[in-house]
């Protein structure tokens, strides 16, 4: 029998580093709490969350925050 969390979408692209003053993972842009507890959100929740992530990469990409956005290797 399947598990159902390899059903489950995840914005994780192994670039797990978070960012030291904005708590947030340059790679997926999910706070720690968010990443932990994943599997354990409804679907309407992980889709709330996936939904505000191009804004928070955003932020974590622009000027004056020290990170420089990684580029996946798969791009």
């Amino acid at each position: 029998m399947a598990s159902a969390e390899t059903s489950i979408e995840t914005p994780c692209n192994r670039v797990c580093v978070v960012h030291p003053t904005l708590g947030l993972c340059i790679g997926c842009g999910r706070s720690l709490e968010e990443i932990g507890r994943w599997t354990d959100f409804a679907p309407a929740e992980r889709a709330r969350i996936m939904a505000q992530l191009p804004a928070r990469l955003a932020a974590l990409s622009g000027p004056g925050n020290g990170t420089q956005k990684a580029v996946s290797a798969t791009s």
